[in-house]
C-alpha cells in the first residue's frame, strides 16, 4: 500500500522542489530540505508516482508517470512562491533536469546531486554494467519482469552508521523510511528510458546548474554522469566534487557541504532576480 511521504516546510517566496531517485522516498532528501528551510526557503519534498510502496506499486508505473508527478508538485508549489528551483538525487536529478528543460521560464535554477544516466560506479557488478542496457528489450518482451536487481553494501553511503540504519529500514520491509531494497527491471528499463530523454534535452537547460557529486560515487561514475551535464547544458554551472561521500550525498558523511552549497547557490540567484 503506497503511503504519503511527501513534505512542505513554509518560509519565505524563494521555494524548492527536492525529487528524491528511483526507489526511493523523499526522507533521502529530508535533511537538506531542514537546511533550506532554516536558511529561509520554503520546501516541498515530493513523492514520485508508485513510490513509497512496494515493487509492484512501482512497477505498474512509467516514467511518465514520475515526470507527471513531478510537473503537478512544481504547480503546487508555485502557487506558494515568486521564484522556484528544483533539485533532485540520482533519479532525481534527471527528472529536474527535465522539468528545467521543459519549463526554462519557471525553474530559476537546479541542483544536480549524484545524477544517474548510468549504472557505472565502482560497486555495480561487471555484468550489470555490462547488461543493463538489455533491460529495456527485456520490457518490450515481457521477459524477467518479476526480477530485481538486489543492491549490495554500501548502498550508496560511506557513513557507517548511516547505512546501518538504512539497511535495517530496507530490508526490514519500511519501504516508505528507507525506499525498497531492490530495483525491479521494469523499472529500471524505465529509467534507462527516462535517462535517455534526458540526455538528449540537456542543451535546453538554461537555467544555472549546481552539480554536485562524489568522485568515489558507488553507483554513478562522476565522469559518465556529473561530466555529462556539465558539458551539455546550456546554461551557467558550478561544479563541486565531494571526497568523503558515496552515492547518497543528501545523507551521507558531506550532507552539510550539499546544503551550505545550495543555500548559497539559491540566494545568489534569487537575490539577482
Amino acid at each position: 500500500m503506497i503511503q504519503d511521504c511527501s513534505y512542505f516546510l513554509n518560509g519565505n517566496r524563494n521555494g524548492v522542489l527536492l525529487i528524491h531517485g528511483l526507489t526511493g522516498t523523499p526522507n533521502e532528501m529530508r535533511i537538506i530540505a531542514r537546511g533550506l528551510n532554516q536558511a529561509g526557503f520554503t520546501v516541498y519534498a515530493m513523492q514520485l508516482a508508485g513510490h513509497c510502496g512496494d515493487e509492484a506499486d512501482l512497477c505498474r508505473t512509467t516514467w511518465h508517470d514520475w515526470y507527471a508527478s513531478v510537473q503537478q508538485a512544481a504547480k503546487y508549489l508555485q502557487q506558494h512562491v515568486d521564484h522556484l528551483f528544483v533539485a533532485g538525487l540520482s533519479m532525481g536529478a534527471l527528472l529536474s533536469l527535465k522539468l528545467a528543460a521543459d519549463q526554462p521560464q519557471l525553474i530559476k535554477g537546479v541542483g544536480v546531486y549524484g545524477v544517474t544516466f548510468t549504472y557505472d560506479g565502482w560497486s555495480m557488478p561487471f555484468w550489470a554494467k555490462q547488461l543493463f542496457f538489455l533491460l529495456t528489450l527485456l520490457k518490450k518482451l515481457h521477459l524477467f519482469q518479476k526480477t530485481s536487481f538486489i543492491e549490495k553494501p554500501p548502498y550508496g553511503l560511506k557513513d557507517e552508521r548511516i547505512r546501518a540504519t538504512v539497511a535495517a529500514s530496507m530490508f526490514g520491509g519500511d519501504s516508505a523510511s528507507a525506499g525498497l531494497a531492490g530495483n525491479p527491471f521494469p523499472a529500471l528499463a524505465e529509467m534507462q528510458w527516462l535517462a535517455k530523454e534526458v540526455r538528449r534535452q540537456l542543451p535546453q537547460v538554461i537555467a544555472p546548474s549546481l552539480i554536485m557529486h562524489s568522485g568515489h560515487d558507488d553507483i554513478a561514475n562522476i565522469n559518465t554522469n556529473a561530466r555529462l551535464v556539465e558539458k551539455n547544458v546550456s546554461g551557467p554551472t558550478q561544479f563541486v566534487v565531494l571526497d568523503d561521500s558515496y552515492h547518497l550525498i543528501t545523507i551521507d558523511r558531506q550532507r552539510r557541504e550539499v546544503i551550505n552549497e545550495s543555500v548559497k547557490f539559491f540566494q545568489n540567484i534569487a537575490q539577482t532576480a
